[in-house]
């Protein structure tokens, strides 16, 4: 940019030991109520819905990596109180597949190297994502699109940034690491970001003539206003 359940005494402040997962469907199970900490499970219980998730992930400062880089599952955000776009993805899955939603990522290739990692999940047959960025409109989405590529569609004009396009995304299903405690760790789940970056991706071919009349558009506004959000977006009505 695998899961390992974890048991601990709620009272305690060490950190839970890890126990053999058990399968179901093909997937390790969920991990229950015991592998979380009394400030970790309060958190699942207060963010019941996408929606209640996103404002949650909203009002935690942005991770800028200041210290180096990082790669924190659930459990770190909560510790450190921060997080970038992949940990913001990462705590979304935990949280949501607490309460029936399966842990899926969504990821977003660009021209210029740098993914956008989201929650994706479907309510009614339609999708919809959860989402921590730095940008405006690289947030959550409402789950109003019947397509996978009318959802990536809507993140096409907020990721133009000067050198940023959509060139192609594709699904990835957390359950499939098994080595990887991308829930709990105390470490960087560094195999996440391997993992997202091989497995493969559908191409996506957009307008070069609608990509240059946004790019204009955004560097107009930076010259113009250098320290507000880009704002000038179509289908913000749809943001989450």
């Amino acid at each position: 940019m695998g899961a390992q359940s974890r048991i601990t005494n709620p009272k305690s402040r060490k950190s839970p030991r890890p126990r053999r997962p058990a399968i179901r469907g093909g997937f390790p199970l969920a991990p229950g109520r015991e592998a979380f900490t009394r400030k970790e499970w309060a958190v699942i219980q207060k963010c019941r819905t996408p929606r209640q998730v996103q404002e949650f992930l909203r009002r935690l400062p942005y991770n800028w990596e200041k210290k180096g880089e990082t790669l924190r599952t659930f459990r770190q955000v909560v510790r450190h109180w921060q997080a970038h776009c992949l940990e913001g993805a990462l705590t979304a899955a935990t949280i949501l597949e607490q309460h029936g939603y399966p842990p899926l990522l969504l990821d977003l290739e660009s021209q210029d190297k740098l993914d956008h990692v989201l929650f994706l999940f479907r309510c009614n047959g339609r999708y919809g994502t959860v989402a921590r960025s730095r940008d405006f409109g690289l947030h959550g989405r409402k789950p109003v699109f019947r397509t996978l590529r009318e959802l990536v569609m809507s993140y096409v004009d907020p990721y133009v940034d000067g050198s940023g396009r959509i060139t192609g995304y594709g699904v990835f299903d957390l359950r499939s690491l098994r080595h990887c405690d991308w829930r709990l760790s105390e470490k960087n789940v560094r195999a996440v970001e391997r993992a997202l970056i091989k497995f493969p991706h559908r191409k996506l071919r957009t307008s070069d003539r609608r990509y240059q009349s946004i790019l204009r558009q955004f560097r107009a506004f930076k010259q113009k206003y250098p320290d507000r959000p880009v704002a000038f977006y179509a289908g913000k009505h749809h943001w989450l």
